[in-house]
């Protein structure tokens, strides 16, 4: 059964950031209502000169595979009992399941001065700031020399290990070049949709779910890409009854992972966090 709870973020004198979160969500009919409530709002604006408040859906799907506008079929290597939806997003197929974080981007681009090309770094430079944040204050080894970069040829955010082990973590962060950097891996995708200059559908953040759904597809439309998840690089909680102190102490949980991209996405919808330059080919 669907869950769903709401939350209000004001995150500016002017602005409302609306945050609702669905559980155990079923595709379609969230689709149907996200695009419900895109026309809903489109209509206010035109008909009454109304701005509604923005809005983040936090959802976590039950499994699907959902093919994009443009998608092509082929992609699809194997047909398994999970479902493949067509959506009208941008992209190719993917896969959505517990265990991904799913964030939906309703924004309003014109109120608030952002192009789509602004809208897309947002979302890639939100993921990265998250990842690489949990990545650098890991107790764990593995994510030593790893850090998370969106592409300029690819849509998503990627990992990739420093081949300077002597390199700062820090300065190894902030480095945009990746040519001396080998990709791991892809841990986040995005696909939006805009309709008279509003978003809907966003982005997907593999925390620790189960990879293996990926075997099925070339995902994203690339062939042999790899996908990773942070519970890879670092400890996810697992569930409270079988958590200690040190156990606690050493390990971030998926709601606190959701947490850190929910305020870093409203702070840039407020204008407190401006984009980076992005980075040549």
């Amino acid at each position: 059964m669907q869950n769903v709870t709401q939350q209000t973020h004001n995150t500016s004198p002017h602005d409302t950031l609306l945050t609702k979160s669905l559980s155990a969500a079923d595709y379609v009919s969230t689709h149907d209502a996200m695009l419900a409530r895109t026309l809903e709002r489109i209509a206010l604006k035109k008909e009454q000169g109304l701005r509604t408040p923005d809005e983040l859906w936090i959802v976590d799907h039950n499994d699907v595979y959902t093919l994009g506008q443009a998608g092509k079929e082929e992609h699809i290597l194997q047909r398994t009992d999970t479902p493949i939806i067509k959506t009208d997003r941008g992209g190719q197929v993917t896969w959505h399941g517990h265990g991904q974080l799913v964030v939906y981007w309703l924004f309003d681009l014109d109120s608030i001065g952002w192009s789509v090309r602004n809208l897309v770094s947002h979302a890639e430079q939100a993921i990265e700031d998250v990842v690489n944040d949990c990545l650098q204050n890991s107790s764990s080894s593995i994510s030593d020399n790893i850090s998370a970069h969106a592409r300029r040829d690819a849509p998503g955010v990627y990992l990739y290990a420093d081949t300077d082990t002597d390199t700062d973590n820090d300065a190894q962060v902030q480095n945009t070049s990746l040519d001396d950097k080998i990709m791991l891996g892809k841990i986040a995708s995005l696909g939006f949709k805009i309709k008279h200059g509003f978003s809907y559908h966003g982005i997907a953040l593999n925390i620790n779910c189960d990879l293996s759904a990926f075997n099925a597809i070339n995902p994203c439309g690339y062939a042999g890409m790899q996908m990773l998840r942070l519970a890879d690089f670092l400890t996810i909680q697992k569930e409270p009854e079988a958590q200690t102190a040190q156990h606690i102490h050493n390990s971030l949980s998926y709601e606190q992972v959701t947490q850190k991209l929910i305020d870093n996405i409203a702070k840039r919808h407020a204008g407190l966090i401006e984009l980076r330059a992005i980075a040549p080919k």
